[in-house]
């Protein structure tokens, strides 16, 4: 199951759990919080039989990479996927996958047919479903819920989820010492069709059907790229979030062995540090209310990564496994405080028609983060030693804290991305081909030239919604025969995408527009005029005898 994080909590506490008032979000939270339950007892059964398979530090970290590589891989497009088709379907599809993957990983452990390389195959097959089920599932959270109820819905997954982290790991250690390593999987499998029990049941609200042709999958993925690219949001999010995670992955790469090997523990101390950790998230998430409240998102990541920092420095020093134990309980406050954070600025600067594109790009460089980091740190811990290791990793992430300090966190939170449907239809003479393009798009403006700067520089964020919702090129010129005339154009791929555009266009996109419009002194409003690329094929014959004046 995918980790979906607190989007922010309700700043009316009476309300926080008003979501469980919700007959369909309760039946989908129980569903998920036990199929979490047993994909935690599944990575730590995993995590385990790796260090009896091939005891070496890259072996064991490369379960962790694993089951990040494919999300790293395959989350973009799942995400695209999950805005085109039926989320309900695709979610029921996928989780049928796993149970049967999950299952038979689970008889080849049982007969004592599985090697570390099968275990690191079906390991990848996880993390493949996990990329088409995160997006998916984060972006029906608005239907089960009104938009009212969708922080403390979002909140309520998060807090789940680390009750599903505080009970799984400790049960796996606990399954695996007095029946064996096979049946954490054989009992994921199972949860998953619970999961697919509760989504048979939920019957979703119809959704708004555009009265346009669906985009087609390769576009749809260049939309999202497009609109993160233009997004600053959205960038300063990813940059905060790259710089956390590539550091904090050395612990969860390396946390079998530092409970084995370190600690001269067994599955019980493992499964006790993974389920403090996931304790640790849990009453981290009860506070960050509070916590966001008196010190903002910034200054929460800031605390959560010296936190995570402090954390490696002990893992690296202590030999005493109380000590180590301790250190997980601040670990889960801190990783649930930066997760959480960095979740809720992503999802503040997306609006709905690219929420689960968006969405991937960020668990993309989440996990690619976590992938690079675990190998690396799986190598190094190889070359150096894991306290060395440990301690690299906690320098790295103080470092990385205050490089990605100018990227503020949570500037779309202001924002109204809410369609605005404020562009008129386009003014034609005839039929166009929806796929007939590219099309360009110029606006004339009339400036005082003494408000031209104050003009340009209004014009940049233009040019960034503009690009967010299709332009993939965009300019502006003034005319040298009348100063204060200045023309923009922007382009798009086809006419189907230029209208896909008109729908897009959103309630902020119109404050920008509006403060541009101000600064015109022509007659009306400026003119905007709507070209096509000239279609060859409909060119009319040229009379015989004549040539076409060049001149």
């Amino acid at each position: 199951m995918s980790e979906v994080t607190d989007q922010a909590a309700s700043k009316d506490q009476a309300s926080a759990w008003a979501p469980f008032g919700r007959i369909a979000f309760a039946v989908l939270w129980t569903a998920t919080v036990i199929s979490n339950v047993g994909t935690w007892m599944h990575d730590v059964a995993s995590g385990w039989l790796m260090t009896s398979l091939s005891p070496s530090p890259l072996m064991v970290a490369l379960v962790q990479a694993a089951t990040t590589l494919p999300v790293f891989l395959f989350a973009l497009p799942a995400g695209a996927f999950a805005d085109l088709v039926d989320r309900r379907r695709l979610l029921i599809a996928v989780m049928a996958i796993l149970a049967v993957s999950t299952l038979s990983l689970g008889l080849l452990v049982l007969f004592g047919l599985v090697s570390a390389w099968i275990l690191l195959a079906f390991t990848f097959l996880s993390g493949a479903g996990a990329a088409f089920v995160a997006p998916a599932w984060q972006a029906i959270v608005p239907q089960l819920v009104p938009r009212s109820e969708l922080q403390p819905a979002v909140a309520l997954n998060s807090v789940g989820i680390n009750i599903s982290r505080a009970i799984g790991p400790a049960l796996a250690g606990l399954v695996i010492a007095s029946v064996g390593i096979a049946w954490p999987y054989l009992l994921n499998a199972l949860s998953f069709l619970i999961v697919i029990a509760a989504l048979l049941w939920w019957r979703p609200p119809p959704k708004k059907e555009s009265h346009l042709p669906a985009e087609r999958f390769w576009s749809a993925v260049c939309a999202g790229v497009r609109y993160a690219r233009a997004s600053g949001p959205l960038r300063s999010t990813l940059a905060r979030a790259l710089a956390f995670f590539l550091f904090a992955s050395a612990y969860w790469a390396l946390l079998p062995l530092i409970a084995r090997q370190e600690l001269g523990g067994g599955p019980e101390l493992y499964g006790v540090m993974l389920g403090t950790v996931g304790v640790g998230a849990v009453g981290g998430a009860l506070f960050l209310p509070m916590l966001k409240k008196r010190l903002g998102a910034d200054a929460l990541v800031a605390a959560g990564t010296a936190g995570t920092a402090l954390v490696l420095v002990a893992f690296a020093l202590t030999k005493h496994p109380e000590v180590a134990v301790v250190a997980c309980l601040v670990a889960g406050a801190s990783w649930i405080t930066v997760l959480s954070s960095l979740n809720v600025s992503a999802q503040v600067a997306l609006p709905d028609w690219v929420r689960a594109r968006g969405l991937s790009i960020f668990i993309t460089v989440f996990f690619g983060a976590m992938t690079f980091g675990s190998i690396l740190w799986g190598q190094a811990a190889t070359m150096l030693g894991i306290p060395t290791t440990l301690l690299l990793a906690a320098s790295g992430a103080v470092v990385g804290a205050l490089v990605s300090w100018p990227a503020k966190l949570q500037q779309g939170a202001e924002l109204d991305l809410s369609p605005s449907s404020h562009w008129p239809e386009p003014v034609v003479a005839g039929e166009v081909e929806p796929d007939r393009g590219p099309v360009m798009v110029t606006v004339d403006y009339r400036i005082d030239p003494e408000t031209a700067a104050a003009f340009l520089a209004a014009m940049e964020d233009l040019k960034a919604a503009r690009r967010r919702e299709g332009a993939y090129a965009w300019g502006l010129f003034e005319d040298v025969a009348q100063p204060g005339r200045y023309l923009e154009y922007f382009t798009e791929e086809s006419w189907l995408a230029h209208l896909r555009h008109h729908e897009r266009v959103t309630e902020a996109d119109r404050a920008i527009q509006e403060k541009i419009l101000a600064f015109h002194i022509g007659d009306g409003v400026p003119v905007v005029t709507h070209f096509l690329a000239p279609d060859a094929t409909e060119a009319p014959a040229q009379p015989p005898g004549e040539s076409a004046n060049l001149k």
